[in-house]
C-alpha cells in the first residue's frame, strides 16, 4: 500500500488498459477486499462511505472502484472532493470514466494527492494499438494483418483486444496473416472492401472476383445493395490512387500525402505502392468504367448487375495484352 496513490483516476478510450491497470490493483490488494461501484447507482456521499468501511471488512487494505464517475452531480464531485483532500490511509479509490477534462473539479482534486491516467486510441493509430496487442500476447502480425483486424471488427477496442487474443492463441506462435484474420475473426463492421482493393492492386483478376463474391455472399444487406456498397467503395479507392498516383508525380512522399488526403500514413503507403501498378491512362479509364457500371447497376442495363460488375472488374484489374 505504501507506494499506491490514495486515489487514481483513470479515463480514455483504451477500455481494455484501463480494465488491466484495475486488475493490477486488485492483485495487489486482493478481490476480497474489493468493492466494486458504478455512479449509475452509488451517490458521491455512498463511495466516500464505501472508502471509510474499512472496519467491517478487516484486513491491511482495501480498493473502492467507481465505474462512470463523470456521470456524478456536482454535489457528488464536491463529497468525494471533499473525501480526497483527507482520504483514508488504508483505502485506494479508483475512480474510471469516458473523459473527464484536466479543469474540471474532479480531475483537479485526484491531481493534488493522486494520479490522472489517460488512455486514448485515436482511429488513425487502431492498426498500431492491434499490433501493440499481438505483442503483448506473445504474438506477431504484419501492418496488413493488423489493418485488417480493425476492418473486419471495427472500432470497438474491447472487440478487437478479444479478437486479437483468439487469433494469438489459435497461431500459436506463428505469424498472424491477413488471410487468418479474415478466415477467423469475427466481423462486427461494414464487411470490408480492403480484400477487393488489395487484389485489384496486386491486378490479380481472379482474387478480385472471388473477393467480391464472399462479400455478395455475407452480406447482411440485399445482394444489390451490397452490390452498390462495393462499387461506391471501389470508385473511392481508385480515386485515391489515381490522386497519390499525381503526388508521387511531383516528388511527394506518401507519409507526407497522407495529412493531405486525409488518409492513414500506412493506407497511403499502399495506395501509392498499387498507383505504381497502373499507368495514368489505366486509372482514369477505370474512373469512366466504374461510373458506367454504377448507371448501369441502377437499371441502365439489360444485363445483370452482378454479369456487369463482374465484366467491369475484370476490365479494370486485367493488364493489357
Amino acid at each position: 500500500m505504501a507506494d499506491l496513490k490514495p486515489v487514481y483516476l483513470l479515463s480514455g478510450s483504451d477500455r481494455p488498459k484501463i480494465a488491466r491497470a484495475l486488475r493490477r490493483l486488485r492483485d495487489r490488494i486482493g478481490d476480497d477486499s474489493t468493492e466494486h461501484l458504478s455512479a449509475r447507482e452509488t451517490s458521491g456521499e455512498d463511495a466516500v462511505a464505501a472508502c471509510n468501511a474499512l472496519g467491517l471488512f478487516g484486513g491491511a487494505g482495501r480498493l473502492v472502484i467507481v465505474d462512470e464517475a463523470d456521470r456524478w452531480k456536482a454535489d457528488d464531485v464536491k463529497a468525494v472532493a471533499a473525501y480526497i483532500a483527507a482520504p483514508s490511509p488504508e483505502t485506494v479509490l479508483a475512480l474510471v470514466a469516458e473523459e473527464v477534462k484536466a479543469g474540471a473539479a474532479l480531475a483537479k482534486a485526484v491531481a493534488k494527492v493522486g494520479e490522472l491516467l489517460t488512455y486514448d486510441v485515436t482511429k488513425r493509430r487502431l492498426p498500431e494499438w492491434v499490433g501493440e496487442q499481438f505483442t503483448r500476447l506473445g504474438a506477431s502480425a504484419d501492418k496488413d494483418a493488423c489493418r485488417a483486424l480493425v476492418d473486419v471488427v471495427g472500432e470497438d477496442l474491447d472487440e478487437l483486444a478479444s479478437e486479437a487474443d483468439k487469433l494469438a492463441t489459435w497461431a500459436g506462435g506463428d505469424p498472424i496473416t491477413v488471410e487468418d484474420v479474415e478466415r477467423l475473426a469475427v466481423g462486427r463492421a461494414e464487411t470490408p472492401i480492403f480484400s477487393v482493393t488489395d487484389a485489384w492492386g496486386r491486378r490479380d483478376v481472379g482474387a478480385v472476383l472471388a473477393r467480391v463474391e464472399s462479400l455478395l455472399e455475407r452480406t447482411h444487406r440485399t445482394r444489390s445493395g451490397e452490390l452498390l456498397r462495393i462499387l461506391a467503395s471501389l470508385a473511392g479507392h481508385v480515386g485515391r490512387v489515381r490522386r497519390c498516383q499525381r503526388l508521387a508525380e511531383t516528388g511527394v512522399r506518401p507519409r507526407e500525402a497522407a495529412g493531405t488526403l486525409k488518409m492513414h500514413p500506412f493506407a497511403a503507403e499502399k495506395a501509392f505502392a498499387q498507383a505504381g501498378n497502373f499507368s495514368a491512362e489505366e486509372l482514369e479509364a477505370a474512373l469512366v468504367r466504374l461510373a458506367e457500371l454504377d448507371a448501369a447497376a441502377k437499371g441502365g442495363s439489360r444485363m445483370p448487375a452482378e454479369l456487369e460488375l463482374d465484366r467491369a472488374l475484370v476490365a479494370i484489374t486485367r493488364r493489357a495484352a
